[in-house]
């Protein structure tokens, strides 16, 4: 059953109530600036879903504090609700891969990709959202797959998303779609065994929420890696993938090239 036919329980922040006593008036200036933006995205029927800590939090019910509200959209789609969203707000833009709703000091992020370039959102990634009730309105959801994908790249010394993903395992196993997650994490294998081991270790009575054949198919690959000879050229992927400032000794001290997104090759 795809994740798009399951109805999520409502999320709040610690301020807000549940979906069934569920009052406007009880959320913060900070909530009402979301949930007003929220409304206008709906009424102006422009494609969007929630992604970021808001949907981890729906789908594990962790109820760790977030700082922003994350708004997804394709990248075609972007100019067009950033546009309609600067009528009322004040909006900022990253052309490379976000946009910025602010009010005062509070902001909604409107990502069409990622900062790396590895991960742009894609217009199947709606074919497979959930819909669930955010601070009063029902809105689509990044499903836990590519929630997952999101995040895996986020490993910097200041911000970690690796915890994300570990209870999205933990909590929305039977939802996690993991032979798609297989097929777009070809290309970076070792983060994704990164991700699933670490689950493994942090949740050992869990670890069969990870399908046999997922580990068995990750260890086949990196055996062939194995065999094979190591690239000639000295290089770094996690300069382009997961940090450049602090993977930065690699490029400018150690002699390491920036292999960016390398998509037709193994590591």
């Amino acid at each position: 059953m795809h994740a798009r036919d399951r109805q999520i329980a409502a999320l709040g922040t610690k301020h807000s109530t549940d979906v069934d006593a569920f009052k406007l008036a009880s959320l913060t200036q900070t909530e009402q600036f979301y949930s007003n933006v929220l409304r206008d995205l709906l009424e102006s029927d422009l494609p969007f879903m929630i992604g970021g800590g808001f949907a981890v939090n729906l789908y594990t019910h962790a109820r760790c504090p977030t700082k922003d509200l994350d708004i997804f959209t394709t990248a075609a789609e972007f100019p067009r609700l950033l546009s309609h969203l600067q009528r009322n707000n004040r909006v900022s833009a990253d052309e490379s891969w976000l946009g910025k709703v602010h009010r005062g000091r509070d902001f909604i992020d409107v990502i069409f990709g990622s900062s790396n370039g590895a991960v742009p959102v894609q217009e199947e990634w709606f074919q497979y959202a959930a819909q669930a009730q955010v601070l009063g309105h029902c809105v689509p959801v990044i499903n836990p797959t590519e929630l997952i994908w999101s995040k895996a790249f986020i490993q910097k010394r200041n911000r970690h998303d690796g915890v994300d993903i570990v209870h999205l395992i933990l909590k929305q196993r039977e939802a996690i779609d993991w032979q798609r997650l297989n097929h777009v994490h070809e290309p970076t294998l070792g983060d994704t065994a990164c991700h699933l081991l670490t689950f493994r270790w942090i949740y050992p009575s869990e670890r069969d929420a990870i399908p046999g054949w997922l580990l068995d198919d990750l260890l086949e690959r990196l055996s062939r890696q194995r065999e094979g000879p190591p690239p000639a050229t000295k290089l770094s992927a996690a300069v382009g993938l997961l940090s450049s400032s602090d993977y930065r000794s690699a490029t400018e001290k150690w002699g390491f090239l920036n292999v960016e997104d390398e998509c037709g090759n193994e590591r």
